[in-house]
């Protein structure tokens, strides 16, 4: 019954993480602009994502721009692209073989402890997306920080951390938290749920000899 509540627990979050990974990639809040001069009337804010840029007018009025070209973008930010597009692959896929798992692996009266390998595999696909989703966020985050602290940047170029990194970040812990409930399930079963190890484990080792009543004669 505690598989069984690890397996539907291991999906939400799964979910949960899935659409969130995905809105962190859409989101344009990445790096937002940081108010640190003196002057407190703030008419307007700026966003930077990783696919367009923002401009906040008093929280009314939001223009949004789209990258132009593709190759003039500079190499970070196409290697976080790339990082969070595979995030939200793996997070998909992970979530589709792990609704399969859950299916395949219900308990019956000839197997109560039965678990799909399917289980395994949604697991692992899991915290390799965790995994990827955390790596772009934490090095956009990173050098959100360098930038602030960093003299030599001039104030209306300084950053702060936009909402789409917390969501990243939150996205990524979901689905390590679902890759880990997997493989605890998956480990969990051990020989219940996959009968032809304990099958090999009582079968004697060819060449073994066989003791038997006489042997103690």
């Amino acid at each position: 019954m505690s598989c069984c509540v690890l397996q539907i627990t291991g999906l939400i979050f799964g979910a949960a993480g899935m659409l969130g990974t995905l809105a962190a990639t859409a989101m344009p809040q990445w790096r937002v602009s940081a108010h640190v001069e003196a002057n407190l009337v703030v008419f307007e804010s700026v966003w930077e994502g990783l696919w367009m840029d923002c401009i906040s007018q008093l929280g009314l009025r939001l223009q949004c721009k789209l990258y132009d070209s593709v190759l003039a973008l500079p190499p970070p930010l196409e290697a976080l692209r790339a990082l969070m597009c595979l995030a939200v692959l793996l997070a998909v896929l992970a979530f589709l073989v792990a609704i399969v798992g859950v299916k395949y692996s219900q308990p019956g009266k000839e197997r109560p402890r039965h678990v799909s390998p399917f289980i395994l595999v949604a697991g692992v696909a899991f915290l390799l997306a965790g995994g990827l989703a955390l790596v772009p966020v934490s090095w956009a985050g990173g050098s959100v920080v360098r930038d602030f602290y960093d003299p030599a940047v001039p104030a209306p170029l300084k950053r702060e951390l936009g909402a789409a990194l917390y969501v990243g970040w939150a996205s990524g812990a979901l689905l390590l938290a679902a890759g880990a409930m997997y493989c605890h399930v998956w480990g969990r079963a051990g020989s219940h749920g996959r009968p032809w190890l304990a099958a090999r484990a009582v079968l004697p080792r060819a060449g073994a000899p066989a003791l038997g009543v006489h042997a103690y004669v």
